[in-house]
Order: structure tokens, then C-alpha cells, then sequence
């Protein structure tokens, strides 16, 4: 049962990724259709969650991990539509590519998606703690660790930056990414997260309800594609190609070279 719970996370992330990217990158014109069906999804999902909160069965935790998928398939299609972003503007021609005054103007530009991750995260956790079941929100804390730590990866500077998966509406983010062979933080994303599945994985082991078993290898699971994503960054593999992608040119900010 848990390597199926294993095997079912990876085509959860493999599918949910492919399918959100193709839709965004479709006209523009479809976006409302678009966030509205995920909309109505985040709801089921938030629905679902208080509804299997208290059972401990193995299927409670596949329903948990599925509806913050859905919940998180929200925060990825609002902020790839544009719908959630935050500022939408190019860097200053003359502001330097480095330091403190260009790390504000890259949170500026996700601001208001950081503030959504926080209010539904926060959601979740109220509605979650106390309850046997707590598989959904330890799915939803696993994903906003990762994809902030890529997120700062990608703005300390990576050889691949996925400049596939954005659309071209969100093209002006480029500017806060750099193209780098490496950067000093990535290996301790790696290690920390390595250690992150690794620690999922024996809470896993040391279950004694169905609920955590299943819940706690699906979550360990999604950590470790967590890692996977990050190798994607720096190996001489352009992470699109996983989902049948052309990659796109690399397209850095100014003053960089693509390595």
C-alpha cells in the first residue's frame, strides 16, 4: 500500500504540473473560464478537508493530500494567469541586478501571491489542528517550504530557470532571475531538503493509524520531488522536457551570461 501511496504521488505531481502549464499557456481569453474551475476546486478541496478531519483511514489520507493539491493548484493558476502577482513591471534600467534594493523589487513582484499562500495556509491550519487527520496541511507546508526555497534559488541564480513554464504575460519576472552555474544556497536546499523526506519518510515508518502511514509516504514522497526539482535547477537537463516541453531560450537579466 505505500508504494502505491508513493507511486500515485509522483503521477499526482507529474500530471498537476503538465496539466496547469498547458492551460496557462493557452489564450489569454480562457483565463476567467480557467479561475473559475479552479476556484470552485479550491473549495471542494477546503470541503474535503474538513470532512475527512477526523477519520483515520488510509483513504482519508489520499483525500487530505488530494484536496491541497487542489487548494495548490489555485495558488499556481492565480499566479500564472497574472490574477495574484503582485507588481507588473521591468527593473529600472539602472538599478544594479544585486543586493538589498533588487530583492525588494522581486518580492514587490510576488507580494500579493506570498500574502495568499500565507491566508490559505493559515486557513488550513485552523481548520486542521486538534483534528486526527492533519495529512492536507502537512502537504500544503511541504509545498510553500519548496517553492520558496526555489524560489530564492532561482533568484540567487541557477543554470536552468524553466523560462518554459511562464507565460509571456509573467516574462518581466525574468529580470529577478540569473542564470548561474550554481549558487552557494542551493546545496543546503538539497541537504535540508533531502533530510525533510527523510524525516517524513520514518514518521511514515513509526505510524500506527492508517491515516499517517499513508499520508506521512505520500508527503515524504512530494518532498523528495521537492529535491528532484532542485537538481533540476543546476544538472544539463532543461526541466521542461520531463513534461514533453521545448525549452525555450534562456532569456537572463542584463549583465548576465547563460553558463
Amino acid at each position: 500500500m505505500l508504494a502505491g501511496a508513493g507511486a500515485l504521488t509522483v503521477l499526482l505531481w507529474w500530471g498537476s504540473t503538465g496539466l496547469i502549464t498547458g492551460l496557462v499557456r493557452r489564450d489569454p481569453r480562457s483565463y476567467p473560464s480557467l479561475l473559475a474551475a479552479t476556484s470552485i476546486i479550491a473549495v471542494i478541496g477546503l470541503a474535503v478537508l474538513v470532512g475527512v478531519r477526523e477519520d483515520t483511514r488510509a483513504v482519508a489520507a489520499i483525500a487530505g493530500f488530494c484536496a491541497s493539491l487542489a487548494l495548490w493548484s489555485w495558488i499556481e493558476v492565480t499566479f500564472l494567469t497574472g490574477a495574484i502577482t503582485g507588481r507588473i513591471r521591468a527593473l529600472p534600467a539602472n538599478l544594479p541586478r544585486r543586493g538589498w534594493r533588487h530583492a525588494l523589487f522581486a518580492l514587490r513582484a510576488i507580494l500579493w501571491h506570498e500574502l495568499a499562500i500565507i491566508v490559505l495556509t493559515a486557513t488550513v491550519a485552523l481548520l486542521s489542528i486538534g483534528w486526527p487527520n492533519t495529512i492536507g496541511l502537512a502537504t500544503l507546508l511541504v509545498l510553500w517550504v519548496l517553492r520558496s526555497s526555489a524560489k530564492l534559488n532561482l533568484f540567487l541564480g541557477v543554470r536552468n530557470l524553466g523560462e518554459g513554464f511562464l507565460p509571456d504575460h509573467l516574462a518581466h519576472l525574468l529580470d529577478h532571475f540569473h542564470h548561474r552555474r550554481m549558487n552557494a544556497l542551493l546545496p543546503f536546499s538539497i541537504v535540508l531538503g533531502g533530510l525533510l523526506a527523510a524525516w517524513l519518510g520514518s514518521q511514515a515508518a513509526a505510524a500506527t493509524l492508517p491515516v499517517e502511514a499513508v499520508g506521512y509516504t505520500m508527503v515524504a514522497t512530494l518532498a523528495a520531488l521537492g529535491v528532484l526539482e532542485h537538481l533540476l535547477m543546476v544538472v544539463p537537463l532543461p526541466p521542461e522536457t520531463l513534461w514533453g516541453r521545448r525549452p525555450a531560450p534562456p532569456r537572463g537579466s542584463a549583465g548576465d551570461s547563460p553558463p
